[in-house]
């Protein structure tokens, strides 16, 4: 996985990205009306040379200030030595955002096997609660055939009455006949 010097890797490039904008906010610090407020003793048209050479001065030094960091990057071979780092982090997964992932990849799945079992706990109480509720049903059922059966008993008792008082005035009324 060798990389190709003109395409360095990523954390080459943001050496060199991160070391452009920290030259060029050092290089543009001053305003144009910081500038004018430096030399009040010139005129606007000194003022404006001044300003110019300046310009120039500071693109040539930023010029020269790249090349610099360039040749150093180049006699150190802190690219390449980059590049390998990256490449090295790529293989071994010692990226901490790769692991990171792997943890969260590792947490989602201990959620959802909490989540599983606390599913299979509640099915388990949902499967005892439907249970008690057929047995109860069941029991509703049993008593109040029950009831009916006692109705039935109870009708019967007061028909043995009917017919017991019937007979009992059949033969009063008999033995008031004899």
């Amino acid at each position: 996985m060798e990389k190709n010097e003109s395409f360095p890797g990523s954390r080459q490039m943001n050496l060199k990205k991160s070391f452009n904008l920290g030259l060029r906010s050092l290089l543009n610090a001053c305003s144009d009306e910081e500038f004018r407020e430096a030399f009040p003793g010139f005129t606007a048209p000194e003022r404006e040379r001044l300003h110019g050479l300046f310009l120039q001065v500071i693109s040539s030094l930023h010029d020269n200030i790249q090349e610099e960091f360039e040749s150093i990057l180049l006699q150190t071979q802190a690219g390449t030595v980059l590049d390998t780092v990256e490449e090295l982090v790529e293989e071994h997964n010692l990226d901490p955002l790769i692991s990171e992932k792997s943890n969260v990849g590792e947490t989602a799945q201990i959620l959802s096997e909490a989540k599983k079992n606390e599913i299979k706990d509640l099915t388990g109480l949902l499967e005892k609660a439907e249970e008690q509720k057929r047995k109860l049903e069941a029991r509703y059922e049993l008593l109040k055939k029950e009831k009916q059966d006692f109705s039935g008993a109870a009708n019967l008792v007061d028909e043995l009455r009917t017919r017991i008082s019937n007979y009992n005035n059949d033969h009063h009324t008999e033995l008031a006949d004899i």
